[in-house]
């Protein structure tokens, strides 16, 4: 098969999603991969994997309860529930210090008092989308975190019951 196109289209699938101006559904291109017979998802560049919310939506947010310090309620678009902004806010912290590290490579860190800030303004002076298409592009690090079934590299994480060797 050496003369096929690595990728080849593969349907779609549905998934909802909240944007400033959109709450539905949107179609996402799927490939399959002919080398290792996985299917793999075309998502937009303002949708992040496995969240519901647009990348606008949760960078809006972001930056006005963590940047600005606005409540909750000022901070969140009037369908955010309580539990989502706080799980958004929650990952974002944990994965401050890897996004910095991640995004010196497009802009100079600014001085800031702790790596929240720090990434928040990081992520504003390089633009959320290109941020979020710079740490995808090697899947270095995903802006909120990987679920806990998925490694940082991206991949399936698999843990076997066995004790390691002595």
């Amino acid at each position: 098969m050496p003369d096929q196109a690595p990728l080849a289209a593969h349907g779609f699938y549905t998934r909802t999603l909240i944007d400033a101006a959109f709450d539905g559904v949107i179609r996402v291109r799927r490939y399959l991969c002919h080398a290792c017979q996985r299917t793999v998802s075309l998502l937009p560049e303002f949708v992040l994997p496995y969240l519901r919310s647009s990348l606008t939506v949760i960078a809006a947010f972001l930056i006005a309860r963590l940047f600005l310090a606005r409540t909750l309620q000022a901070a969140a678009p009037p369908p955010t529930p309580y539990q989502r902004g706080q799980f958004w806010i929650r990952r974002f912290r944990a994965q401050a210090a890897t996004l910095c590290a991640a995004l010196a490579a497009l802009t100079q860190p600014t001085p800031a008092p702790d790596f929240v800030h720090r990434a928040l303004a990081m992520l504003e002076a390089t633009g959320w989308i290109a941020a979020h298409r710079f740490l995808f592009a090697g899947v270095r690090c995903h802006l909120l975190g990987w679920p806990r079934g998925l490694a940082s590299d991206g991949r399936r994480a698999a843990f076997s019951s066995a004790t390691p060797p002595a």
